[in-house]
């Protein structure tokens, strides 16, 4: 008896992509948000707030990139090269990124240098990863198992404006973050970049809604026929009532309920996107049992995953534990 492990790695693949988001999301939105803070101290403090954990939020996109190759090889080989220059850029950035938590606090004369990085390399990451997400959804031009479009099919209007849109997501998650980790002027004024973050991500939602089913008509028959509407409705209006909680918690006291319902928004989208594709890898023409590895291959890499992936989890959060709490001045990174 052959046990049907797709499922599982299917679940595995979600849940790294979906942390990645959120966690690697929030740090590249402070990022995104450093170079519009009101001073130099409070550009010293957005940094410390992310510089302990930073790393390691980006391990999920080692797992999900592993993941997508070792359980479903044939959906790596079509996305990695119609991707293949947003995913370079993308890493590009995140180096940038990288480098400059290390350089700015010990340089003094240069600082300005990697202040660019930082702001750059975040800017530039994020957008590049809204880019691929664009082409997901729109699509692949795939004959038989290969990619048979243009390393330049991205360059289209959709994926570029869902690149727009990911880089306001990330500021508000960045922003919601900053208001648990702060205080003071520097959490009013993240409150205030977080409304107007948000603005920015319904106008981006209700823009992606409409065009997404006009570009992709199985889409529209996904969403848009009986009884599929009425099955469906709960996920986007778990989105409106979740952005009206947003939205009331903002001109709130809470710290920590901003950023909790950013997250539940994220995830209401990630639910959105994951059922407009379902069951397909390579939107809208490879499922995941057409593009998984041989079940033999998939139980081999099984048995190292689930040893690592509850480690990854414990340190995760271990971490976050380690450093809870508001962030000061008097603690940074060095």
């Amino acid at each position: 008896m052959v046990i049907d492990l797709v499922p599982v790695w299917t679940l595995i693949l979600g849940l790294a992509v979906f942390m990645y988001v959120l966690l690697d999301g929030f740090d590249l939105g402070v990022g995104i948000l450093f170079p519009f803070a009101p001073d130099e101290a409070s550009r010293n403090l957005m940094m410390d707030s992310v510089a302990p954990i930073w790393d390691g939020n980006e391990t999920w996109l080692i797992l999900g990139g592993i993941g997508l190759f070792a359980a479903f090889p044939l959906a790596f080989a079509i996305i990695i090269p119609a991707s293949y220059f947003p995913i370079l850029v993308m890493l590009l950035g995140l180096i940038f990124r990288g480098v400059a938590f290390e350089f700015r606090m010990k340089a003094h004369r240069s600082r300005f240098l990697w202040d660019h990085a930082f702001f750059w390399g975040s800017l530039v990451a994020t957008f590049a990863q809204g880019v691929v997400l664009g082409s997901f959804v729109r699509g692949y031009e795939v004959q038989g198992r290969q990619f048979a479009g243009s390393v330049f099919d991205w360059l289209q209007p959709f994926p570029l404006a869902v690149g727009v849109g990911l880089v306001f997501g990330y500021m508000l998650l960045g922003a919601t973050w900053l208001v648990t980790k702060t205080e003071g002027e520097l959490q009013r004024w993240s409150r205030k970049k977080a409304r107007l973050a948000l603005y920015a991500v319904v106008v981006f939602l209700a823009v992606v809604s409409v065009w997404t089913p006009m570009l992709q008509p199985k889409i529209a028959q996904r969403w848009f026929t009986w009884p599929n509407i009425a099955l469906l409705a709960p996920v986007p209006l778990a989105s409106a009532a979740i952005v009206a909680w947003l939205w009331h918690s903002l001109y709130s006291t809470r710290e920590g309920t901003p950023f909790v319902a950013a997250m539940g928004l994220f995830l209401t989208g990630y639910a959105g996107l994951a059922i407009s594709v379902w069951p397909n890898i390579v939107p809208h023409s490879i499922s995941l049992w057409q593009a998984a590895s041989s079940a033999k291959s998939q139980a081999f890499l099984l048995i190292g995953t689930l040893f690592l992936l509850p480690i990854i989890v414990m340190y995760t959060g271990w971490s976050y534990y380690v450093f809870r709490g508001k962030v000061r001045g008097d603690a940074g990174y060095h």
